[in-house]
């Protein structure tokens, strides 16, 4: 198909510290110095953040320089509490003076998790056990590291992945760790701004922690959607990543917290083969682009790839961009090209949809950039009137002349020198809603069925299903140890949706004794997102069966990647029909 349309990171401020208060006596104070608001506001509105940690963290002093080049302005890293305080009243500030210092040089701000516990401090004696002590040593902790660092560290977390690293943790103990830490910090720095963080795209525990009390006790919000990089993979993974915002914004809302605050993504990643594997790696180069893209046009201020080298885990894989021996993955490659192309403070001005295929205004320093591509699967072939410039996400930038054909594929490519005609469309698309995946706001019913021909509305399987087919029909087909998930549309359930209906239609197989399996869907009621919606036995003959269940809390926002999964399978047997509808009682 053929569419015609017409026609340098700035040094990071160096500040003098005064000596610190009563918790730094006796130490060196951190070296800084001073420069202009202008550099300072310029390098703080660079989105693009690594995060670091594990067993990699120490090389610092040299992948921070890395990072630098790749146009990177934010790390996300910090010494624990027990390496800094590993002794009531005794301070180590050594580690975290070097690390601040360096990333100074290396004109990187930092954003510093406030996380875990010393040992002497936690009821369990050891970094991860909840309830802390006594909670005057956790706002000991905050004040002294905030005091001493921040002229270098205006952001601080707190904790990380709250629900995931802990023991005996409940929202209830983590909001009083908010509090806590926002008045401490507040205290000795009116101007630093606390987050309020989760693993995954956890909004039922950020629900649970905002009604344990952490309202207005935080500055910006922070999620770690891994799951959702791994749906970019699939067709339409676009349309459930760019629903992110909206929900938070929606919980937030619920809560009557400021409809500003920031949002940030302060983990995210996928993993590649430790050796090189130029499939993977190309993959893994095109993921980070269109998770930075993706963030960034739907409203997340920072996004932070995990990470900048290593970690392996022992799996075969690692998330870094940087391998063992020092040399840069293609994704690296394809960060380094992306912020040339956007430069280093890209602001979104909106969207351009090309037949179903993706496109994303960005401006920055008095240039426009569009950064485009097809769905999976598919290609398009574009002509501008005028000429532009464009630049794939492997570098290879070349000048396509008027009437010249762009063929766009699956792989992000940045195109400047955009004709006027489309700057204007993208900025009066602006407000608008995303265009992508169909509107399904008002719809009452989204399936997807199996048969003669396989349909999906509103309803997508998050993997390749697999079939069988019966006489001149094909179906799913499940047996034990298989399962399968499903995403529905965003705007058919966004956050706040609670009252659904599940309806799936089964036979067993012929010939099977016993088949059955359980329903997992996202609630609001636990803590990582999903419940047992319920068991189902298929009855014992060759017939199709319907069975409905009927939830109450349902919170369809993508926790680890799916809403409703089939799960638990005993026996065999196959599905024509999966839907969910809205509870009309």
């Amino acid at each position: 198909m053929m569419l015609k349309f017409p026609a340098a990171l700035a040094l990071l401020p160096v500040l003098i510290m005064a000596a610190a208060p009563s918790p730094t006596s006796g130490t060196e104070a951190a070296a800084a110095s001073v420069s202009s608001k202008n550099s300072t506001t310029e390098l703080q509105s660079n989105p693009f953040g690594i995060a670091s940690g594990a067993e990699w963290s120490g090389d610092y002093p040299r992948f921070e320089p890395l990072l630098n080049q790749a146009g990177v302005g934010w790390l996300r890293y910090f010494r624990e509490w027990q390496g800094i305080q590993p002794k009531q009243g005794e301070w180590n500030w050594k580690w975290a003076d070097a690390f601040v210092a360096a990333a100074r040089t290396n004109h990187l701000q930092i954003t510093a998790p406030l996380a875990y516990f010393a040992p002497w401090a936690s009821s369990g004696n050891d970094a991860r056990t909840f309830p802390v002590k006594e909670m005057q040593f956790w706002k000991d902790y905050v004040e002294g590291v905030v005091s001493r660092y921040h002229q270098d560290i205006q952001f601080w977390e707190v904790w990380n992945e709250p629900q995931a690293f802990q023991k005996n943790g409940t929202p209830q103990y983590y909001a009083e760790m908010v509090r806590a830490a926002y008045d401490a910090a507040k205290k000795v720095d009116p101007q630093a701004k606390l987050g309020l963080t989760s693993a995954n795209f956890a909004l039922a525990y950020l629900n649970m922690v905002l009604k344990a009390g952490a309202t207005n006790h935080f500055d910006y919000l922070c999620v770690h959607p891994y799951e959702n990089v791994e749906q970019l993979k699939r067709p339409g993974g676009e349309v459930f990543f760019l629903s992110m915002v909206d929900n938070v914004r929606r919980l937030l809302a619920a809560h009557r917290q400021p409809a500003n605050i920031p949002l940030w993504i302060t983990e995210i990643g996928w993993q590649a083969p430790i050796k090189p594997d130029p499939d993977k790696d190309a993959q893994q180069a095109q993921l980070l682009v269109k998770t930075y893209l993706l963030s960034l046009a739907q409203g997340f201020e920072k996004l932070f790839w995990f990470e900048a080298r290593g970690p392996a885990y022992g799996k075969g894989t690692d998330h870094g961009l940087i391998r063992a021996d020092w040399t840069p993955r293609p994704a690296y490659d394809a960060l380094k090209t992306m912020t040339v192309a956007l430069g280093p403070s890209p602001r979104y001005a909106g969207w351009l949809d090309w037949n179903g295929s993706y496109g994303f205004l960005f401006e920055s320093q008095q240039r426009n950039v569009i950064a485009a591509w097809s769905p999976v699967g598919q290609e398009r072939k574009l002509t501008f009137a005028e000429a532009v410039t464009v630049t794939p996400v492997t570098g290879q930038e070349r000048r396509l002349g008027a009437g010249q054909e762009l063929l766009l594929t699956n792989l992000p490519v940045f195109i400047a020198h955009v004709p006027d005609s489309l700057v204007q469309t993208a900025h009066a698309n602006r407000r608008k809603p995303f265009p992508w995946g169909g509107d399904f706001t008002k719809a009452l019913e989204v399936a997807c069925r199996w048969g003669k021909t396989m349909t999906s509305q509103g309803l997508e399987p998050t993997k390749e299903v697999v079939t069988k087919r019966v006489g001149d029909e094909t179906f799913a087909c499940l047996n034990k140890g298989s399962g399968l998930n499903f995403r529905v549309n965003p705007g058919f359930a966004p956050f706040g949706t609670t009252n659904l209906e599940i309806r799936i239609v089964a036979r067993r197989v012929v010939g099977i004794q016993q088949a059955g399996f359980q329903l997992m869907t996202e609630s609001l009621k636990t803590i990582h997102g999903y419940d047992r919606a319920g068991w189902w036995t298929i009855p014992a003959d060759e017939e199709w069966h319907e069975h409905t269940w009927r939830l109450n809390d349902a919170n369809f926002v993508g926790t680890w990647g799916y809403n409703l999964g089939i799960t638990e399978v005993n026996g065999d047997f196959l599905v024509k029909e999966v839907s969910v509808l809205r509870n009309q009682d």
